[in-house]
């Protein structure tokens, strides 16, 4: 059942990772919530980026798209560990962080539940995902507190490293962030073999957790990008290991 609720929290190429953890979760209430957050805010036409099994529950106002960034068939192979679920449809076949198959003030609204941590840009992706919604549009965010998840022994991400990698690309980071998932996550311990399996992780191109944040870091990334970019939050709220965010795009 873990499984199912968390989605992208729990997409793991090995077991172990997912015997750690040990958050306590309220499915029902966690499920309620996220269904009434949806039905206030996402109306029209929209898109669903990374849902895989785990699609958010939306109201019949609201019609949805599944972005992805492989083909159901290429997802199966990539996530082993999902063949018994059931994937949504892929309906566009785009790298969920540039969107560049989507154009501009074209959504009216996006969604993604717990993809924001898979991204190696977040600050570029959240710009991206303002730039396909039209004026008025919502974005809607849900990303895993770490303290609840198999990160919880990852340090946190800062903000100034957020920047650097929105600044200098995340190239300069990327070796790193998949030491710190072998190390922390997988628990290798000595340089061969955290070398090792981040060799791995990279060569199959898996979709790591490359940052990780507690409510307190989601409010200082939302708070430093809204001086730039045209948006207000509307709502930010904890539920159970996660935090949602709904970020409404300025009519003008």
């Amino acid at each position: 059942m873990l499984r199912q609720v968390f989605g992208g929290i729990l997409r793991s190429p090995l077991v172990r990772p997912l015997r750690r953890l040990k958050a306590i979760v309220r499915p029902d209430s966690f499920l309620k919530t996220r269904k009434r957050v949806a039905q206030k805010y996402l109306h029209g036409e929209g898109i669903e980026v990374g849902a895989l099994h785990n699609p958010l529950p939306t109201p019949q106002s609201a019609r949805v798209r599944f972005v992805d960034r492989m083909s159901v068939e290429d997802l199966r192979r990539q996530y082993p560990d999902l063949a018994t679920l059931p994937l949504v449809p892929v309906d566009i076949v785009s790298d969920g962080e540039t969107l560049s198959s989507v154009p501009d003030q074209s959504q009216d609204f996006v969604i993604g539940n717990h993809f924001l941590e898979h991204c190696e840009d977040p600050i570029g992706t959240l710009k991206n995902f303002l730039r396909v919604v039209r004026p008025g549009g919502v974005v809607y965010c849900a990303v895993p507190d770490k303290r609840f998840t198999f990160d919880r022994d990852r340090p946190l991400t800062t903000l100034e490293h957020l920047i650097a990698d929105h600044q200098n690309g995340p190239a300069v980071s990327r070796r790193g962030h998949y030491e710190e998932y072998a190390e922390f996550v997988h628990d290798r311990h000595t340089p061969e073999d955290i070398q090792a399996m981040a060799d791995h992780l990279i060569e199959i191109g898996y979709s790591i957790h490359y940052h990780v944040w507690t409510q307190r870091e989601v409010l200082e990334l939302l708070g430093w990008l809204s001086r730039t970019e045209p948006f207000d939050v509307e709502l930010v709220l904890k539920n159970e290991g996660e935090v949602i965010a709904i970020l409404r795009k300025h009519l003008t």
